[in-house]
């Protein structure tokens, strides 16, 4: 053989013999989970799931599958992203589909980018499988639309929760508070002080709505009304911790309308069950 042979066999070894599957879980109802990803989880030879996947949807794992635990909570981690990253790299050259099951959309908050890119580097095989973002889910079982015509155009979606190092050191919430009529925020609790500061700071009125939705989607939801004056008050007085997402803006004043026709939630029994 050739040197240029030989060149091309060491390639092909070092590529993936599998797939990995980037699988969006959606926020916590099983019935929100996609068709697609309900599929591959099914006939999965290795999850690798997220500490927010719902109990119903790890229940539809295959049984033969290998599963684990790489979930990230405030103060624990099972798996630190670089970590995480060379499992998915090193379960794809022995095992055909391999999920990376993530809560929500794994491209939205989610360090799905990430992953991705190191994957596609590495010479895995890898798609990505979208899935319902909390932001939208948790807001619509809470009653509270995102956009409507006479409250809100428009929508911003940011992290109230960013990483050391990053590309830019800070979320320009003063232009967020000009240009946006609705926001959600992602993983704020923690930071719900300095957040509403912020955008007090950038004159959006204390008296702007603002919703803390905990546990969206899910039998446990819960959610806090109040307005950006007030909120971080209730939040002590009440232990509302996360994981939450916060809706800010006039849309939330729909909550004590249309929060009664919340869908009805199902465990056991539930789509993803069928």
């Amino acid at each position: 053989m050739n040197r240029s042979g030989t060149a091309e066999v060491k390639e092909a070894k070092k590529m993936s013999l599998g797939k990995v599957y980037l699988v969006g879980a959606g926020p916590g109802d099983p019935g929100l989970m996609t068709l697609k990803g309900k599929a591959l989880l099914e006939c999965a030879d290795v999850v690798i799931y997220d500490a927010l996947v719902s109990p119903q949807i790890l229940a539809a794992i295959n049984p033969q599958a290998e599963r684990i635990d790489a979930g990230k909570r405030k103060g624990r981690h099972s798996l630190m992203q670089d970590e995480t990253t060379q499992l998915l790299i090193e379960k794809a050259q022995n095992n055909a589909i391999v999920v990376r099951l993530k809560g929500g959309d794994p491209f939205i908050f989610g360090r799905g980018g990430e992953e991705m890119e190191e994957l596609v580097k590495a010479g895995v095989a890898v798609e990505v499988v979208p899935g319902v973002t909390s932001g939208i889910a948790a807001a619509a079982y809470a009653g509270i639309p995102l956009t409507h015509r006479s409250y809100s155009s428009s929508v911003t979606f940011v992290t109230g929760h960013e990483s050391a190092g990053k590309y830019r050191p800070e979320v320009n919430w003063q232009a967020i508070a000009r240009g946006s009529e609705t926001i959600v925020v992602y993983m704020g609790i923690h930071n719900l002080p300095y957040i509403i500061d912020q955008l007090t700071a950038a004159e959006l009125s204390a008296q702007t709505p603002v919703a803390l939705v905990r546990w969206g989607t899910r039998p446990e939801q819960e959610e806090l009304i109040g307005t950006l004056g007030t909120i971080v008050e209730q939040v002590e007085a009440t232990g509302f911790c996360a994981p939450a997402i916060a809706v800010i803006g006039n849309v939330v004043n729909l909550h004590s309308i249309l929060s009664g026709c919340r869908p009805v939630f199902r465990t056991q029994d539930s789509i993803i069950a069928g």
